[in-house]
């Protein structure tokens, strides 16, 4: 294969960009019903082991916010303590950088240093953290990658290039990617990105065994993979994760909402899956019932809880291809007295953070 060469415009490269510098040494997709398994039944969801133990790759893993001072400057000091608050909470894990997190906004430096700052944090904690290694350039994307393999990350994620929607330069991204380390993978689907392209990941790296499906319509999808896969491939939910019910019932694994109340979605998720679905589905109500309080935004739902210093802001974020919030939010934005209000009338009891 070809030695990878940097795109020559990294905000938007094009598909004939990107078919330049991964080279013409895609393997070729085997899109074909081959790769069905009718023996599998995935009427009910999967169960799972809940003992305390190794870090596992399931349950609720958080979109991390990123905060900045009042000069522009990342503040390390308060993106590194989501991860104490999630290891309080019971949390499973905590990704960062993402599309939530702003990372199109973010430098090289400011990237590194802020994987440095979480890893760091996370050491000896519960949750599981995974690094996003998505970049301009595969160049980009393989420093990322090694770098979080260094400093100790449980897993990496990678959204696809951007404006890229050919599936066999898809595959070969992936490819490539899951051969830069021996870290667990997460492919991050979005736009038209097909069932049969990701069962071909699947089938073709050894190290991506899981995927944060927001491509489709994700509820209508996640039957198929798991049949196709023989419920090997951890499906994981996004878009506000605005349905865990009916996830959890479907059999997704993982769901990566935003980081405020994820000690709340995740006393849900472990109540559904030990047998108390009542109590979880109930518990779940509860952030449905907050939610229609207003907009709150990710940063104010931390500061309100004390995760965040007041001053931190969030950088403005242009449009990112398969972005969004999952839905249009609901009501007026809600200031950080109105969020603690709501905490105290109404969550308090169930804060686990």
């Amino acid at each position: 294969m070809p030695r990878l060469q940097p795109i020559n415009n990294p905000a938007a490269p094009s598909r004939r960009e990107f078919l330049q510098y991964l080279g013409a040494g895609a393997l070729g997709l085997a899109l074909s019903a081959r790769n069905a398994r009718a023996d599998v039944d995935v009427s009910e969801p999967p169960t799972y082991d809940l003992s305390p133990g190794p870090k596992k790759l399931r349950g609720l893993f958080p979109i991390g916010q990123t905060p900045f001072t009042e000069d522009d400057k990342i503040d390390l000091d308060s993106l590194a303590a989501q991860v104490p608050f999630c290891n309080r909470g019971g949390v499973h894990g905590f990704v960062w950088p993402q599309i939530a997190s702003g990372w199109t906004t973010l430098s090289e430096a400011e990237r590194l240093s802020g994987a440095e700052a979480i890893v760091s944090a996370g050491k000896g904690g519960y949750a599981a953290i995974v690094i996003g290694v998505q970049g301009p350039d595969m160049a980009a994307v393989t420093r990322y990658a090694q770098h979080a393999a260094k400093i100790g990350a449980d897993a990496i994620v990678s959204l696809p290039p951007a404006k890229v929607t050919d599936e066999k330069a898809l595959l070969d991204y992936y490819q490539q990617l899951g051969r830069v380390t021996d870290l667990p993978l997460f492919a991050q689907s979005t736009g038209t990105m097909s069932v049969d392209l990701i069962v071909e990941m699947f089938n073709t790296i050894p190290t991506m065994r899981q995927v944060k499906d927001e491509a489709g319509v994700p509820l209508e999808r996640v039957a198929e993979l798991r049949r196709r896969t023989n419920d090997q491939l951890r499906v994981f939910s996004g878009q506000g994760v605005r349905t865990l019910i009916s996830e959890m019932e479907l059999g997704f694994v993982g769901h990566c909402p935003y980081t405020g109340l994820a000690d709340v979605y995740a006393s849900a998720y472990d109540l559904w899956h030990a047998g108390k679905r009542q109590e979880g589905f109930d518990m779940f109500g509860r952030i449905l019932a907050f939610n229609s309080l207003g907009n709150a935004d990710g940063n104010g739902l931390l500061v309100a809880r004390g995760v965040f210093k007041p001053s931190v802001h969030a950088r403005q974020m242009p449009p990112v291809p398969g972005g969004g919030p999952g839905g249009p939010r609901l009501g007026p934005k809600m200031s950080v007295k109105a969020i603690r209000k709501g905490y105290e009338d109404y969550l308090k009891p169930y804060l686990r953070a």
